[in-house]
């Protein structure tokens, strides 16, 4: 994958999927082929059953081919709350997206760290501006299930289409009702979703990373709020995160609020993975959503992520 240049160009014609280079129809095993097709409504008020309709989520993502995406991690921990942000696109069918991280302003509200890029693919996350000590023009490179929280918070940013697998856990859930959301009419539910449940029905990419945030986090539950539109595609995720950062002066639980907002489908993605020679292969101190106290540009572990693994 190292070096490869996706672009995905898609519209709407007639209620089906349009790609360039011909028409695509997909059918997954985890849906069914004689459920709702792309570009069909789900049936009534609330969709069916609330579980099954998480559970399909996810597929109607790789049906609807690509979305643009804003993201925003809030942490608190001992009494500090501090929100990361993002903003980009995200190829389904191709696992890839490319995002723009924007680090909270320092304490005094004078100076900004600079936004770091970052590119998403199948078990892996490269990051540009990643940390002191990394030249300008290097990428990090990070294995995502080598993570305990598969990366679901380390990147600053959850893996949107990790945020919609998480839903392939879920084990509880009920329709709240319908509301409307940037315009668009959607489904709202709320329930708890189980990781290593997630983790045994995920595609391959994210498989392993999902096992290892059910080991990773504090409890393998996830609270969540789904908003989901009438053809089944998650619009909005919220999830709330719990992991220990070893503290023993009380402050040792960091609690996450990740969400993740996807719009425009069908917008095309264009993702150029670092070639080898472009990955800094030295050591650097931990990211932003690693464990540790938010808000230090290190994550506050005095850790060490390789640049290479």
């Amino acid at each position: 994958m190292v070096g490869r240049e996706r672009e995905l160009r898609s519209w709407r014609t007639d209620g089906r999927l349009a790609l360039a280079g011909g028409m695509v129809c997909v059918c997954l095993a985890g849906a069914g082929c004689s459920g709702p097709g792309q570009g069909a409504s789900v049936e009534g008020a609330g969709g069916g059953d609330p579980v099954a309709v998480l559970h399909r989520a996810a597929d109607r993502l790789v049906a609807a081919g690509s979305a643009k995406t804003r993201t925003a991690m809030q942490m608190a921990s001992g009494g500090t709350r501090v929100t990361i942000r993002g903003e980009g696109v995200y190829d389904f069918g191709e696992r890839l997206g490319q995002l723009k991280v924007r680090l909270p302003q320092d304490p005094a509200g004078s100076s900004e760290h600079r936004p770091i890029t970052e590119l998403l693919a199948p078990g892996a996350l490269f990051m540009k501006n990643r940390g002191a000590g990394v030249p300008d023009d290097k990428w990090v490179r990070v294995e995502t299930d080598s993570l305990s929280d598969g990366n679901l918070v380390t990147g600053g940013a959850t893996d949107p289409f990790a945020a919609a697998e998480v839903l392939r856990g879920t084990r509880t859930a009920t329709f709240v009702g319908r509301t409307e959301l940037a315009g668009v009419e959607v489904r709202h539910y709320r329930g708890t979703a189980d990781l290593a449940r997630a983790a045994r029905g995920a595609s391959e990419g994210n498989r392993k990373a999902l096992a290892a945030a059910a080991e990773g986090f504090a409890t393998a539950e996830v609270p969540f709020d789904a908003y989901l539109d009438d053809e089944g595609r998650v619009r909005k995720v919220r999830h709330r995160f719990s992991f220990s950062n070893g503290r023993e002066d009380g402050t040792g639980t960091v609690d996450v609020a990740s969400t993740t907002l996807l719009y425009d489908f069908g917008a095309a993605v264009r993702v150029r993975l670092p070639e080898d020679q472009d990955i800094y292969a030295g050591k650097i101190a931990a990211g932003p959503g690693d464990p540790g106290e938010p808000g230090e540009p290190d994550g506050g572990t005095g850790g060490a992520v390789d640049g290479k693994n």
